[in-house]
Formats: structure tokens, sequence, C-alpha cells
């Protein structure tokens, strides 16, 4: 039998819970960042016109202040491992239509995690 040697790596998550926003849009911005550089993701986010770049770029300095405050890693090394958006629960509205009828409205929310490392 073949003993694996497992190795855990130095990781800073940040998590954001109950975005109200859908996670679709999330899920456009956080594919352009992803693998990038801190610095390089900043300013990727802070120029992207987008309703969820702004959600994401404090989300990424939370993470930053994270790796650097809690787990001692080096901010010039620092990459984003993972970015991902998953769909939260939906808020359930009513708008009155034509009639007398009613049209359901679906406020959707989302988790937004993102992942740190430390390149080598």
């Amino acid at each position: 039998m073949q003993e694996q040697e497992t190795v855990i790596k130095n990781e800073a998550k940040a998590t954001l819970k109950f975005a109200r926003i859908s996670s679709r849009k999330v899920k456009i911005v956080a594919d352009l960042i992803r693998g990038k550089n801190i610095d390089e993701a900043l300013a990727i986010v802070k120029f992207t016109p987008k309703a969820s770049s702004k959600i994401i770029e404090k989300l990424l300095n939370s993470a930053i202040a994270n790796a650097e405050n809690n787990h001692d890693m080096k901010r010039e090394n620092l990459y984003v491992a993972e970015i991902y958006a998953n769909q939260g629960p939906t808020l359930k509205r009513i708008r009155p239509a034509a009639k007398g009828s009613a049209v359901r409205i679906r406020k959707r929310t989302s988790h937004i995690t993102i992942c740190l490392k430390e390149r080598e």
C-alpha cells in the first residue's frame, strides 16, 4: 500500500454570503481575475464597469488582509487561486400585473468566495 503525504499549503479565504446580486453577474468578473496576481486583479476589478466589481474589490481586499494578518503571507507573492460564486436563497416578491393577476419577481442572492495562495 502506498502512503500519500499531504502537504497543507497556506491559503487565505474571504467569503461574502447573501450578496444581493445574481451569481451569473458575479461570475463574469470572477472569471477575469482567476489565477492573476493580486495587484493585477485589483486593477482589473477597479476598472471593470460591472455591478459586481465593487463587491469583489472589497472581498479581495478582505482576503488580502486575512492573508497578511492571520496567515503571515507576503503580499508580493499572493495570487487568486480560487474564486467562485454560488447561488444563494432567492427572495420572492410579487408585482401587480394586468387584469388582476400577479407576476413574481425573483431577487437573487449569491455566496462569493475568494481563496488566495502564495507563489513559490
